[in-house]
């Protein structure tokens, strides 16, 4: 087992539906369905997806995608999203260009980035 899918299955311990995927490019697809939202959105919860990229941990994730149609509670997209097919996909989903300020390799993980898409889901602008 590699280090992509040990710091997975701790995942899994918080996350008892997140999936994984091995893709063709050598990257990694984490699915995690059932995330609560905060009043602001037009859902109640959401399912994100993030690429866990070749090189992990050097190689930090970057960028998440939700439900293709979620939404702010006005209607609106929010801030630095754009609707667009994960990568090696033609499904359509929400897409986050929001990007970590800082990755530590040796301390940061799956639920490090889980976090940090966590945080902003909580701030629904």
């Amino acid at each position: 087992m590699n280090l992509v899918e040990q710091q997975f299955e701790r995942l899994r311990q918080y996350y008892i539906e997140a999936t994984i995927t091995r893709r063709s490019d050598g990257t990694y697809l984490v699915s995690i369905p059932g995330i609560p939202l905060p009043v602001g959105w037009t859902k109640s919860a959401t399912t994100i997806h993030f690429i866990v990229p070749v090189g992990y941990p050097m190689a930090q994730p970057d960028c998440f995608w939700s439900d293709f149609d979620l939404r702010l509670s006005n209607g609106q997209l929010p801030q630095n999203t754009n609707v667009m097919p994960l990568p090696l996909s033609s499904e359509p989903y929400l897409w986050f260009s929001w990007h970590l300020s800082a990755w530590h390799p040796n301390s940061d993980n799956l639920l490090t980035y889980i976090n940090v898409i966590r945080r902003r889901l909580q701030d629904s602008r």
